[in-house]
């Protein structure tokens, strides 16, 4: 047997669910990387990767695949998109939602060299100078002085700018996201110049060691666009299939190494677009889990809406449908999604840019039901079909009915994350900041009732058979609780929920930053399958988890003792 490989959450690779009364199984592999940004590589000459979603930076050695973390969660960096190397070793760090710059020196102290770049994003080096641009309409394109002194604009009016790099004619090249174009500037100023327009969705450009120029997209196709500027012009497009493309590095012979911010994961792209994988893709979160009648899994991953493998399923389509990773991209970019939930044949989503949607997986297509909503998380259809969300940021529950007509069921809680709601209507919240399990009656009727508190910080929660279940992320168990009595269970425990064991606690991340989206709040799902297995969204690893109740712990055999509510 294979040595158990580290995870993102744990470096020894041994860890696993805990629970007497459950067998558990991972849908899907953990993958190693919360999404990959910026990458460069270092004086060490291994990989170097910005990942946003995690607010850290690792290393990862191209020839074993061993990640590193090199700048953790819980340093000052908040949101790392983008990263350089200075010709002394320091590392440059554009921290994208605070509005930061960074540099890391060689021996790991990190100090700010600015706080006036908004939404930097694109950074590089040239020799010992330091670029860096935002991503932001009418966004600017600077040089910064790490050693003090007014930052210099070279030029302004940037259609999001992001991943760019020094060309070999001397000039700064750099991506404009919404217009489709590549454009170019000397890093001393002047006008700039458009070199290509018409380029597939262009989030980074990078040059091969033969001066090629390469146009990364951020799509589902995973295009690569090679543009011979100084040659003959002739375009060269190459779909890796590589859901997501962020950025690119070249080592020095010629080999092209990517990222994806959607995926993960660290892959070398071929010229003929084959690839090799070298730390595999997976998922960034996974954050609200949701199942349909058939067994289908959906797992809401901020960028995307997927579907993990079931290790069981069998079939001529489940390679195709799943692609390399175990893992099926349904959407990508839009909405966002964070909160998941399915009722006859359609998946329900909440948005961290305040929506709440609903996509047809027949039909491909997506249906806005709100807008305006502050954070919302949790979703759950009620027995009329009624969707009902927690809304964390406003301290409410609200449903939406058919007609798209949102209605205030519960306000002035503390931090609303999750619901569920029996057939009765009934509609039972989760708030993780107070540590309780709260109670709405239909409508709204009786306010909001504490069923059971002390849980420590219960997130995802569902109904199966007469209890309640829910992910305490303090303490990363799963917890039974009784609607009735409030008396609560142990169900497992060492779940792979919330930050790295060790990790410090950080401040809340900033989700906006003049309009673009920022990091999102952990959250870790729970849903039941028509089965009456549980679904854990194991946010910490990047899986998705079945519990499958024993012999012992049938759905009429409900066992165990229950202990008092708050202990």
């Amino acid at each position: 047997m294979s040595p158990p490989l580290p995870t993102r959450f744990d470096a020894t690779g041994e860890r696993s669910v805990a629970g007497a009364r459950w067998r558990a199984e991972r849908l899907n592999p953990p993958s190693r990387l919360w999404g990959s940004n910026g990458v460069a590589f270092g004086p060490d000459g291994r990989l170097y990767v910005a990942q946003f979603l995690a607010g850290q930076i690792s290393a990862v050695d191209l020839a074993t695949g061993d990640v590193d973390v090199v700048v953790p969660m819980d340093g000052p960096v908040q949101s790392p998109d983008d990263l350089a190397f200075g010709a002394d070793g320091s590392m440059y760090i554009a921290d994208l939602v605070p509005g930061r710059v960074w540099r890391r020196a060689p021996e790991g102290a990190c100090t700010l060299v600015s706080d006036e770049v908004k939404v930097p994003n694109g950074i590089t080096c040239a020799g010992d100078r330091l670029f860096v641009n935002e991503m932001r309409p009418g966004g600017r394109l600077m040089e910064l002085f790490p050693d003090g002194g007014e930052a210099a604009v070279l030029t302004e009016g940037l259609a999001l700018g992001n991943a760019m790099q020094l060309g070999p004619d001397g000039h700064l090249y750099y991506p404009h996201m919404m217009t489709g174009e590549v454009w170019r500037i000397p890093p001393d100023g002047g006008t700039p110049e458009v070199v290509a327009e018409d380029v597939h969705h262009p989030v980074a450009v990078r040059f091969d060691q033969g001066g090629v120029l390469h146009v990364l997209s951020l799509g589902a196709e995973g295009i690569v666009t090679r543009i011979d500027l100084h040659g003959t012009g002739t375009r060269t497009l190459v779909a890796s299939g590589l859901t997501g493309l962020d950025n690119a590095a070249f080592d020095a012979d010629d080999r092209m190494f990517v990222s994806s911010y959607a995926c993960g994961g660290i892959t070398e792209l071929y010229p003929d677009g084959r690839t090799r994988e070298i730390v595999p893709r997976g998922l960034n979160g996974p954050y609200g889990v949701t199942v349909d009648l058939g067994g289908t899994v959906y797992a809401a991953d901020h960028y995307r809406l997927t579907s993990p493998a079931d290790p069981d399923a069998s079939g001529p389509d489940t390679a195709r449908r799943t692609g390399g990773d175990g893992i099926a991209s349904l959407t990508l970019l839009s909405p966002l999604v964070h909160g998941a939930a399915h009722a006859s044949g359609l998946v329900h989503l909440t948005s961290q840019y305040g929506g709440v949607h609903t996509y047809d997986p027949a039909e491909g297509t997506t249906r806005e039901r709100a807008a305006g909503l502050a954070r919302p998380v949790g979703i759950a259809v009620g027995p009329d079909g009624t969707l009902v969300v927690a809304e964390a940021g406003a301290g409410r529950v609200v449903a939406i009915d058919e007609s798209d007509t949102v209605t205030v069921l519960a306000e002035g809680l503390d931090h609303p994350v999750d619901v569920a709601v029996d057939a009765d209507g009934r509609c039972y919240v989760s708030d993780d900041r107070i540590g309780a399990i709260l109670r709405i009656g239909p409508d709204g009727r009786d306010g909001a009732q504490v069923v059971a508190d002390g849980l420590g910080a219960p997130q995802g929660l569902a109904i199966r058979g007469d209890e309640l279940f829910t992910v305490d992320v303090e303490h990363r168990r799963l917890r039974a609780v009784s609607p009735t009595t409030g008396a609560t269970r142990v169900e497992a425990e060492d779940l792979p929920v919330g930050a790295p064991p060790g990790t410090a606690a950080r401040a809340e991340p900033a989700l906006f930053a003049h309009g673009m989206v920022g990091r999102p709040r952990p959250f870790a799902g729970l849903a039941v399958d028509p089965d009456g297995r549980l679904l854990l969204s194991a946010n910490g690893e990047g899986s998705v988890w079945r519990l499958t109740a024993r012999d012992t712990h049938s759905r009429s055999d409900r066992g165990g003792t229950m202990e008092g509510a708050g202990v």
